[in-house]
């Protein structure tokens, strides 16, 4: 399983992105789906996850401004900010986590990153 973020940037504060992960393999459909984020110097943190039945749930400090989707037939998983502020400022991870239903151990597989910059 691979994983590829995009649509980092430069973005001044108030403004929006989008990011993206784009996922191989079959196991899309099954997997919960995640975006983090981490500073330099500090630990990564959740930003939101999404079920692989659509359930969401947000970082406090997101919510109301990031929406978490994923399109099953791209196997693909989105963030949306707007609204963004400096503090938001850090790499963004995507991450998938995959859980076997014979062994019931959980795989997770993380992308490279991708970063975003907010200017104030």
């Amino acid at each position: 399983v691979q994983l590829q973020a995009s649509g980092g940037g430069l973005v001044q504060a108030g403004g929006s992105l989008r990011l993206s992960c784009a996922t191989s393999g079959s196991i899309f459909s099954n997997s919960v789906m995640g975006w983090y984020r981490q500073d330099p110097g500090k630990k990564r943190e959740l930003v939101a996850v999404i079920s692989s039945g659509g359930l969401t749930n947000y970082a406090d400090s997101v919510k109301g401004r990031f929406t978490i989707s994923r399109d099953n037939a791209k196997n693909t998983v989105y963030l949306q900010m707007n609204s963004l502020q400096p503090e938001d400022t850090a790499v963004y991870y995507c991450k998938s986590s995959y859980r076997d239903p014979w062994s019931a151990r959980v795989f997770d597989y993380w992308g490279q990153g991708t970063l975003v910059t907010v200017s104030s």
